[in-house]
């Protein structure tokens, strides 16, 4: 069975990942168990970037595969933004509560119809030489006020018109089915699932 480091110290992020991985042949191991890890500085332009970032510190200081993912909230009427900054929105050591009022001033003037948003993840396996990607968009809208007690980030804010929820109403498992992590998830769990079965994989591992 393949030991794999889910590289992240959002506690939240974190059991999303591992509720989505739990039925693959795998040992999920925490970074918590490796204070040797450190903080990674996140400096890439792009999701995609800062995820590979992650995953290759993380392989590179413990030898073990790692699977990281960076997410942001892109806003039709901030064009674009939070986008890379989303976790450090209203400074580097913001809560949660910080970035989500912070969007919501910034957004105070912008009419219903132009609430516009998307919540976009890219997701990395690294493992040696082997690198998957996997990515997932879920589109929303931004709310005038926060709704909900459940998720983290952004959620409270973000509502699915379909749904008639935001992320924050939903239980983890119905904010899976259609969220961007989940849907990056799934993704990627069908790359790792082949490469796992892979015979040579399977020799090397």
């Amino acid at each position: 069975m393949m030991k794999i480091i889910l590289a992240t110290h959002n506690a939240d992020k974190r059991n999303e990942m591992m509720a989505a991985l739990a039925d693959l042949n795998i040992e999920i191991l925490s970074l918590e168990d490796f204070p040797q890890v450190g903080e990674i500085i996140e400096d890439g332009h792009t999701l995609v970037e800062n995820a590979k970032i992650k995953a290759k510190a993380v392989f590179d200081i413990t030898g073990i595969p790692a699977i990281s993912d960076d997410t942001g909230l892109l806003v039709d009427a901030l064009d674009g933004a939070p986008g890379v900054y989303s976790a450090r929105y209203a400074g580097e050591h913001a809560t949660y509560s910080d970035n989500v009022n912070k969007l919501l001033d910034e957004m105070k003037d912008i009419l219903a119809q132009n609430r516009g948003a998307q919540f976009q993840t890219s997701m990395v396996f690294l493992n040696n030489d082997t690198e998957l990607m996997a990515n997932g968009i879920v589109k929303g809208q931004i709310t005038e006020t926060p709704k909900g007690v459940g998720g983290f980030g952004y959620d409270p804010v973000f509502y699915i018109p379909e749904q008639e929820k935001t992320f924050a109403e939903m239980t983890i498992q119905e904010k899976n089915q259609i969220s961007h992590r989940g849907i990056a998830l799934r993704n990627l769990k069908g790359i790792l699932h082949s490469y796992l079965n892979h015979p040579q994989i399977q020799e090397n591992a």
